[in-house]
């Protein structure tokens, strides 16, 4: 199947009773968004879900994993909800039901509401019990008719963007403003998961991780000992609370400032699945200016393929992190949630987007993912990102991932050569099957 997600693509900020997100906030910032422009719009798919719905039904895909926007839901964050915002996803949910197209859905994909920016955000820990609650007013609404649900959407990639680094929503740098975001997240995604469990008994529950391979940049003690560091930042900082109920060795004193008594224990609690997504590599050198644990990026080995964003390109770096899962975590079982690479498409022609280079970037970790799976990883399923072209983060317009082109002038689709392909992929997968 594909991915999306609410901000990303629905549009209709101020329809159906929603409220402003922090991305509302953030891409209105001047200076903030690449090419200026901001979700307002996005896809329409808000409006447009029927004609996208078709689309995917079309191309034969099984599933769909999109995501909900908590300030349509509750949009003051706490307290009354929305039932108008429920209704759009009452809407989407059924239309793919009656296309045969399987629903996953996502409760948090980084369009926090902005009244819970306000009240602190991710750096409050009353947010857990926020975020308790709103899980269970969605699942409650939609629990009858989606089975799958994830909880977070790459955690540490939320924490070091838009809460170190600053050049993601709500903007916020620095060390200590990463540390409390990620332990809260770590902590809501625990409570959640309990609060939804309790709820109903036939879901299949889960988060998804960003995960990606962390190399030194050089074989110096100081760059080894960064790619440590980052790997904790980006990897193990999700995984080891939620399999092994503690933080990896390097971060352990920083976050036992945070961590209160049972603290762990909401964290540590089983899932059904992980969502693992998946771009590339990533080589690390030691930096003392860097805020996050004195690791920066360092440079990628000569002819390295890249995508159009820089993003170095590797497939077996897939395989590697799934055999991590295997040997490290338990072997658990595993959905590619998001997979894809961002180049500069031509103007639609003949009625198709030729995309050549996509085509092969999915090719390449669909190969992957196949020897994965020989390898023993508790691999079920992948979806690429994204269905659609979107509002891409603070790229804002200008970076295109999807396997429909959007003009977003016109809102017109135009599917590309990568749909197609994997249009045929998951037609000759479904023929196959018993």
């Amino acid at each position: 199947g594909a991915s999306t997600s609410s901000y990303q693509i629905e549009g209709a900020v101020k329809e159906g009773g929603r409220k402003p997100s922090i991305w509302d906030t953030f891409s209105h910032t001047p200076g903030r968004i690449a090419d200026g422009t901001n979700g307002d719009i996005a896809c329409d798919h808000y409006n447009r879900y029927p004609g996208d719905v078709e689309l995917m039904a079309k191309g034969g895909f099984q599933a769909y994993r999109f995501s909900i926007a908590w300030p349509r839901v509750i949009p003051d964050g706490t307290g009354q909800v929305n039932a108008a915002g429920l209704d759009f996803y009452d809407r989407l949910v059924d239309k793919l039901l009656e296309r045969g197209i399987l629903p996953m859905a996502c409760l948090y994909h980084w369009d926090l509401p902005q009244a819970l920016q306000d009240r602190g955000g991710w750096h409050n820990r009353d947010i857990a019990g926020w975020f308790a609650d709103y899980a269970r007013a969605a699942v409650g609404r939609l629990g009858d008719r989606v089975k799958p649900w994830a909880m977070l959407n790459e955690p540490s990639v939320h924490a070091i963007f838009g809460h170190g680094f600053g050049n993601h929503a709500p903007g916020l740098t620095g060390w200590p403003s990463y540390v409390m975001a990620q332990h809260h997240q770590n902590l809501a995604q625990g409570t959640g998961l309990t609060a939804v469990r309790a709820l109903r008994g036939d879901l299949k529950l889960g988060t998804v991780f960003s995960l990606q391979p962390i190399y030194p940049a050089s074989q110096d003690p100081a760059d080894v000992a960064a790619a440590q560091r980052f790997d904790a930042c980006w990897n193990t900082i999700n995984l080891d609370p939620l399999f092994k109920g503690s933080y990896p060795a390097p971060f352990e004193n920083v976050f036992a400032q945070l961590v209160k008594p049972g603290d762990m224990e909401a964290i540590r609690v089983p899932v059904d699945f992980l969502g693992m997504n998946y771009y590339g590599p990533s080589w690390i050198k030691h930096d003392p200016a860097a805020f996050l644990a004195q690791a920066g990026y360092g440079a990628v080995p000569e002819g390295t393929p890249r995508t159009l964003l820089g993003w170095p390109i590797s497939a077996q770096g897939l395989v590697e992190v799934l055999t991590r899962l295997r040997d490290q975590y338990g072997n658990p079982p595993v959905f590619i949630t998001e997979n894809g690479a961002c180049y500069e498409d031509p103007a639609p022609a003949n009625g198709v987007v030729q995309d050549p280079e996509r085509v092969e970037y999915i090719r390449a970790h669909l190969v992957a993912c196949g020897e994965a799976i020989r390898q023993g990883c508790a691999l079920n399923g992948y979806f690429a990102w994204s269905l659609l072209d979107n509002f891409e983060w603070a790229e804002g317009e200008r970076r295109r991932f999807g396997l429909i082109n959007v003009d977003f002038a016109t809102q017109q689709r135009t599917p590309k050569a990568s749909y197609l392909y994997l249009s045929q992929i998951m037609r000759a997968h479904a023929a196959a099957r018993p």
